[in-house]
């Protein structure tokens, strides 16, 4: 992950789930508020794969894929303008060590409650109760917002 930008930074973890893109518009409202800025991280494992001898996977496209998948959902999430000042980092390996080594050094390490595996009444995800029994930062873990009501 590239760490040429120095002053302070707020890592945040997106994977798609709505616990995520809460914990994404929380990031940017707090990094406002501290003037760092935001990395929004999504990792993805290939299960599986190391002595697959199915079709070969080309990580190259996949990670374009990814990326431009990302970037069109901060776009959605947070608007053009927000959207742009995030930079965003794709990157293979287990979410939650992704995660901590991205936040090393960083004001704040913001992930949602549960992410996209999640069983519906967990309380907390894996990779969130993982980083924040061994983020060497704050963690702050954000629920998903509740739904609008619809008007009458």
């Amino acid at each position: 992950m590239d760490s040429n930008v120095s002053g302070p930074k707020v890592v945040v973890g997106v994977d798609g789930s709505p616990s995520s893109y809460a914990a994404l518009r929380w990031a940017v409202r707090y990094a406002d508020l501290v003037g760092a800025t935001v990395d929004a991280v999504t990792a993805w494992e290939l299960p599986g794969l190391y002595g697959w001898s199915g079709p070969a996977v080309d990580m190259d496209v996949d990670r374009d894929e990814a990326r431009d998948r990302m970037r069109q959902e901060l776009t959605d999430v947070l608007g053009a303008d927000a959207a742009g000042s995030v930079r965003t980092h794709v990157v293979h390996g287990n979410p939650a060590e992704v995660l901590l080594r991205a936040a090393e050094g960083a004001e704040a390490l913001v992930v949602g409650s549960r992410g996209r595996g999640g069983f519906a009444r967990a309380l907390l995800g894996s990779v969130g109760q993982h980083v924040t029994q061994h983020a060497t930062c704050p963690v702050v873990l954000v629920r998903p917002e509740p739904p609008k009501p619809e008007p009458k």
